[in-house]
């Protein structure tokens, strides 16, 4: 999906699987299984090789299945940084959701806040995720706790749900119509598009519009409405 997003706004995605699956967990049993840590690193190995980290825009960091994944990504982004500094770097915290509680192991989810968060230059947690990260409260206290520029999906706003944006300079709210059932994989929808969309030289305000309006008509959940909170 998200590789999608980004070939369709005019980018070259090159892929890194943490797993090779049948089909979204979400929708039951995906078959398949982890790819194994060093079969990751070697992969990452190859994609450095062909010199794709000095021609990087941006490094969007998804789902784990190890630590020793995480610790890869860690060093790939590092390596990055030193190739493309102007690479932006994404990290996607997938740890959990509200309901479900935790969905990956304990090691994978501290590996991820100690190895990753402080890695990045903007992070996309749920709500429940940045609770995990950041501590409860206010979702917009707590993203500005991380010091980092923060997407907050899954904000709860009574009939409405949100997603809030926000830096170290302004914040803004886009809320939508909630629906019944959300469809598997729409936060990396939203990630991807928000991520293009800056990639692109969209604002942040703009940037947060276009992709939860076209995360919004995915669902059938209607307009956005925005809101500036800071």
């Amino acid at each position: 999906m998200q590789a999608g997003v980004l070939a369709r706004a005019g980018f070259a995605p090159v892929l890194a699987p943490t797993v090779l699956y049948g089909r979204h967990p979400g929708l039951g049993a995906p078959g398949g299984g982890p790819v194994a840590d060093d079969v990751f690193e070697g992969m990452l190995a190859g994609i450095e090789a062909e010199g794709v980290f000095a021609r990087a825009a941006a490094v969007i960091c998804g789902y784990f299945a190890s630590a020793g994944q995480v610790a890869a990504a860690a060093r790939t982004i590092d390596a990055v940084r030193a190739a493309s500094p102007q690479a932006l770097i994404v990290v996607d915290p997938i740890m959990g959701d509200e309901g479900k509680g935790l969905y990956v192991g304990d090691a994978v989810a501290d590996a991820i806040a100690q190895a990753l968060i402080p890695r990045a230059d903007l992070i996309t947690p749920n709500a429940w995720e940045l609770e995990r990260l950041a501590g409860p409260g206010d979702p917009l206290a707590a993203a500005r706790r991380l010091g980092r520029a923060v997407l907050v999906s899954s904000v709860d706003r009574g009939e409405e749900i949100g997603v809030i944006f926000a830096d170290a300079g302004e914040a803004w709210l886009a809320v939508h119509a909630r629906v019944a059932q959300a469809q598997n994989g729409a936060g990396d929808l939203l990630t991807a598009l928000f991520t293009a969309a800056r990639l692109k030289g969209d604002a942040p305000s703009e940037a947060l519009e276009a992709a939860v309006g076209q995360v919004a008509e995915s669902l059938g959940a209607g307009s956005v409405r925005m809101e500036r909170l800071g």
